[in-house]
């Protein structure tokens, strides 16, 4: 079940991009994240775009790795915006989460220095999901017009 969540995630963020108009603009709205490596993928295709990126919703999870990939000035925020962080983590065989405290240091270090900082004063990434919205992201990100 879990699987089919992710690729529900995952289609959900990929028509998205094919449902983008010809102006340029990539659109989140509701992501609640899901494995790293597809988002990884996907957030490259929108940075070799030159997309622009409207954050409208929750972005949570391995979603703000596009913080991470498409540069700062192609990325905007609305009043709706918020970004969730977490430790990263994996899963074993029987289904238990474990913490994966190098890659969680290594995402981490590829976020912008504004990112981290703000996560760093939040008590720094662990297994609590920590949420960037409001004032305190539109002070990191600009207002989408």
């Amino acid at each position: 079940m879990r699987r089919v969540v992710f690729v529900k995630a995952l289609m959900w963020s990929l028509a998205l991009l094919a449902a983008a108009p010809a102006s340029a603009e990539i659109r989140i709205m509701q992501s609640p994240g899901g494995q790293v490596g597809p988002f990884l993928d996907l957030f490259e295709k929108v940075r070799e775009s030159g997309d622009r990126v409207v954050i409208d919703g929750p972005c949570l999870s391995a979603c703000t790795l596009v913080l991470s990939i498409v540069p700062g000035e192609r990325i905007c925020v609305t009043k709706r915006a918020v970004l969730g962080f977490h430790a990263a983590r994996s899963v074993d065989r029987s289904g238990r989460f474990y913490a994966e405290p190098e890659a969680s240091e290594a995402v981490l270090q590829a976020y912008p220095g504004p990112v981290r900082n703000w996560i760093s004063r939040h008590g720094g990434l662990s297994s609590r999901l920590l949420l960037l919205k409001g004032r305190e992201l539109a002070a990191i990100y600009p207002r989408c017009r």
